[in-house]
């Protein structure tokens, strides 16, 4: 049976983790060994969370026997509460998966780690699970023994570990765990592959699932040497919104340019996209008409192309509908859809004060021509985003302040004549702030007030 030596050669450069623990056999045995762990490391922390999804009757009892476990074995424990968002073409585990890990990330500390406990045979499933959907050497290197995600490390310390080791290891210290009964849905592919495909296998082949294991390894490794190869040439073809300049890859081969393409979207953290993604990413969207407006939707981000660039980008509402009214003394107000905040402040863009008793408003389209200061003559909004290189999915979420009805500034991009200061008038600054947020509610837009 196999020892804790090599956990603890594992972390040796780790002082403070954070075990997601729910409650079953896996996560039971890397608890355990956590524990014995720290009698041997004084200056080790580590404390356990739960993730209640609620999709279970018994998801209740779940969580009050993981915190009678940590309280029975002095562990730090941690409860958090996730609502799971199953959408279309998103299977309910991938939903439970994904809800999971943002709410792991975001109760951790930049100082800890995350253990999750996957073991060997739950590595050979996803290496088959990639295959059924046609991956390549990254789908198939399948799950990493350590992982960078974010300022954080994701490590799975158990990944050598058979399943029967860790029932070995459950038995001989008796140790109790959770059985979920989802597991003997075969509806769920990955419990299908456990319990109908593996045991095949593991007869035919009794070390399937350790060759497996190497074989992920060596497309990890094939992988991280492809990285190396194209990670110099994609910063250079990158700018600082991480916007791709796509005209190089007229001249490579498919294969390379859909190496780029991946290594792209994966470094913006988007899902690992199929070649028949790719393909359309590069005919429908880098390759239309000079005049198009392209874009293609993968999940909840959109590929668009703005001159010779791709953007990859979150799905957001156009706002041309929405108006806020802003009332003296014009405290801080927020913006709809995540757009952050406006207040008064000592920086941002100076506007001649509204006069007394003019409405003060915030919109996000305009119509008529307008009078830039410092540009002659006279523009449509539509030709003032052009001119100033505004893509068409910002063009209407940028604040447009409004005197009455009277346009005086798109803020942080130009300042037309009448809002400019007058000798000898009041002025004062209005900053956009990015970093505060306000989801919109509801499916439509809706004039807000203070």
């Amino acid at each position: 049976m196999f020892d804790i030596n090599y956990l603890k050669y594992l972390l040796r450069d780790e002082n403070a983790v954070v075990l997601a623990y729910s409650g079953g056999l896996d996560s039971s045995v890397l608890l355990h060994q956590l524990v014995m762990l720290r009698a041997q490391r004084f200056d080790f922390k580590f404390r356990a969370v739960h993730i209640h999804h609620g999709l279970n009757d018994s998801a209740d009892l779940w969580a009050a026997h993981c915190s009678k476990q940590c309280e029975l074995w002095k562990v730090s424990y941690f409860f958090e509460r996730v609502h799971v968002h199953c959408q279309k073409r998103v299977g309910l585990e991938a939903a439970a998966r994904k809800a999971r890990y943002q709410a792991l990330y975001k109760i951790m500390t930049k100082e800890e780690a995350l253990l999750t406990a996957q073991h060997q045979d739950d590595q050979s499933e996803t290496v088959l699970l990639a295959l059924k959907r046609g991956s390549g050497p990254s789908g198939l290197s399948a799950m990493a023994q350590v992982k960078i995600h974010g300022d954080y490390r994701h490590i799975r310390p158990l990944l050598m570990c058979t399943r029967s080791e860790l029932e070995a290891w459950a038995n001989h210290y008796h140790l109790s765990w959770i059985t979920d009964d989802s597991n003997k849905d075969l509806r769920y592919d990955r419990n299908f592959l456990r319990l109908k495909i593996m045991p095949l296998l593991n007869k035919r082949w009794p070390f399937f699932s350790r060759t497996i294991s190497r074989s992920a390894r060596l497309c990890a490794e094939q992988d991280s040497v492809l990285d190396e190869m194209l990670e110099e040439l994609l910063y250079k073809l990158m700018d600082r919104s991480n916007a791709l300049y796509f005209l190089p890859l007229k001249v490579m081969s498919i294969a390379r340019r859909s190496a780029i393409f991946r290594r792209w979207i994966l470094h913006q953290n988007g899902s690992l996209p199929s070649s028949h993604v790719l393909k359309k990413i590069w005919t429908e969207v880098a390759c239309s008409r000079v005049d198009a407006n392209p874009k293609l939707q993968i999940w909840k981000y959109e590929v668009r192309r703005f001159r010779d660039r791709l953007y990859w980008l979150p799905i957001t509402k156009p706002l041309g509908n929405c108006q806020l009214l802003w009332f003296f003394p014009w405290l801080t107000l927020l913006l709809p859809d995540g757009l952050g905040e406006i207040r008064q402040s000592s920086k941002g863009v100076t506007l001649r004060c509204p006069p007394f008793n003019t409405k003060v408003s915030i919109r996000f389209q305009a119509k008529g021509k307008f009078y830039v200061h410092g540009r002659s003559g006279q523009r449509s909004l539509k030709k003032l985003w052009q001119e100033y290189g505004i893509p068409p999915w910002r063009r209407q979420r940028i604040p447009l302040i409004f005197y009455n009805d009277c346009l005086v500034t798109a803020l942080n991009v130009f300042v037309t004549v009448d809002g400019v200061p007058l000798p000898d008038s009041k002025t004062w600054n209005i900053f956009w702030d990015h970093n505060k947020v306000m989801p919109l509610s509801g499916n439509s837009c809706k004039t807000y007030k203070q």
